[in-house]
């Protein structure tokens, strides 16, 4: 069954129809109208038992804004792995996305984006993008009718942009970074009559972002943990993860919503310059400058929900030094099997921070989400790629193999 919802506008609360082009609230404008799906809970019933552990993300259509899924890749059904006394934590579990068919959790996106361009049948879609929701794009739609035009930066990491030619997206290098290429592709989409992916601007991608909190809580048998990180750049991913406990919370599948940490770079901060400025939440624009390609984000466009949101959950932003965040690729690859890309591992950086600062119980059950695969973005970690080469000689590998245990 098809379960009807409405669209709400985060700031000053006007309800919408869903509608084709409905993207943001027309009084409030782009930056403060983004909208939110509002669903009446009391007429969705939902039980545990309809929910598997091993069950991609089309298992939470019952609490999805679509009415077909169109997609063939198999999206979500990510690990979870579980760490006891973790660095003197009782219990630290990673919910790691890297293995989403495109090697980023935003695919969990994608695939809403293109249900509701089928819904609303629409033959191109597109996206701006520093690399992930391009690639996600690209990637999801090959095996669909739609036709793909991907808008990226100038500075688009080598890797991600050998994943949209290998896909065959029509592919726009803009001359200028993220903010100037969505710019573009915004007033393109609107001559053309595309479909939009536009983080923040579609409110359907939220819907598919906050999976990843469903999904952990259905393979943590419905015990939600008490301290969540997450990387921070435009604010959607955040703002979803949070939107997936709330929703769960509110059809009475779990009793309580964890305290969401957003941690950013401290060179691409502008959500949290946003939220420590308090209420009204203005959008505080930067220059962006950090390694952490996939959050390095200077105009939030979900700054406002992501402020919101947070603030709900009783949490907070918190920042992280590139050094921080390159230490933590390496520390997170060591200590537990996953390698993060820099804005993945940001997460994970964002806790050690926590804990060193002790604003974090070590008796506290915590999660943190790790958004993207390492094999994404090597850039940052290539200088410290440096292995001797040795002559292939029984003694010689013997002895450096004696200098190097």
């Amino acid at each position: 069954m098809y379960t009807t919802y409405k669209l709400r506008c985060i700031t000053c609360g006007k309800l919408f129809e869903p509608s084709p082009t409905l993207y943001t609230c027309d009084e409030c404008g782009p930056r403060y109208g983004t909208l939110e799906i509002v669903y009446n809970y009391e007429k969705i019933k939902l039980k545990k038992s309809q929910f598997n552990k091993c069950g991609d993300i089309s298992q939470f259509k019952a609490i999805l804004p679509i009415k077909e899924y169109p997609i063939r890749q198999k999206v979500g059904n990510t690990p979870l792995l579980s760490f006891k006394n973790f660095y003197g934590v009782k219990n630290v579990i990673f919910k790691y996305d890297g293995t989403n068919p495109t090697g980023s959790y935003k695919d969990r996106a994608t695939a809403i984006a293109i249900s509701k361009a089928y819904e609303y049948n629409f033959d191109t879609i597109y996206c701006a993008s520093t690399g992930n929701a391009a690639s996600s794009l690209a990637g999801l739609t090959t095996t669909t009718k739609l036709k793909t035009f991907i808008f990226v930066p100038s500075n688009i990491p080598i890797a991600k942009l050998a994943q949209l030619v290998v896909y065959g997206a029509n592919i726009l290098k803009i001359d200028g970074n993220y903010d100037t290429a969505f710019d573009i592709s915004m007033k393109i989409g609107s001559k053309l009559n595309w479909y939009s992916r536009n983080s923040a601007i579609n409110p359907y991608l939220l819907e598919g972002k906050k999976t990843g909190a469903m999904e952990l809580i259905v393979q943590l048998d419905f015990n939600v943990p008490d301290v969540v990180f997450v990387s921070v750049g435009d604010g959607t991913v955040i703002s979803g993860i949070f939107k997936g406990f709330y929703d769960f919370y509110k059809l009475n599948l779990t009793n309580k919503i964890p305290k969401i940490i957003g941690v950013q770079a401290e060179g691409a901060d502008a959500v949290t310059k946003t939220f420590e400025k308090g209420r009204p939440y203005t959008p505080f624009d930067i220059q962006p400058n950090t390694i952490a390609d996939s959050i390095s984000v200077g105009k939030p466009r979900d700054v406002i929900k992501a402020c919101k949101y947070v603030e709900k959950s009783k949490g907070k932003f918190i920042r992280v030094s590139d050094i921080e965040i390159q230490k933590a690729i390496f520390e997170l690859a060591q200590k537990t099997g996953i390698f993060a890309e820099p804005a993945g591992a940001t997460a994970f950086a964002g806790f050690k921070k926590a804990l060193s600062q002790k604003f974090i119980s070590k008796n506290e059950s915590i999660a943190i989400f790790i958004t993207g695969n390492g094999l994404k973005d090597v850039d940052p970690i290539k200088n410290n790629i440096k292995i001797k080469k040795i002559p292939p000689k029984l003694e010689e590998v013997l002895k450096y193999i004696e200098v190097i245990k």
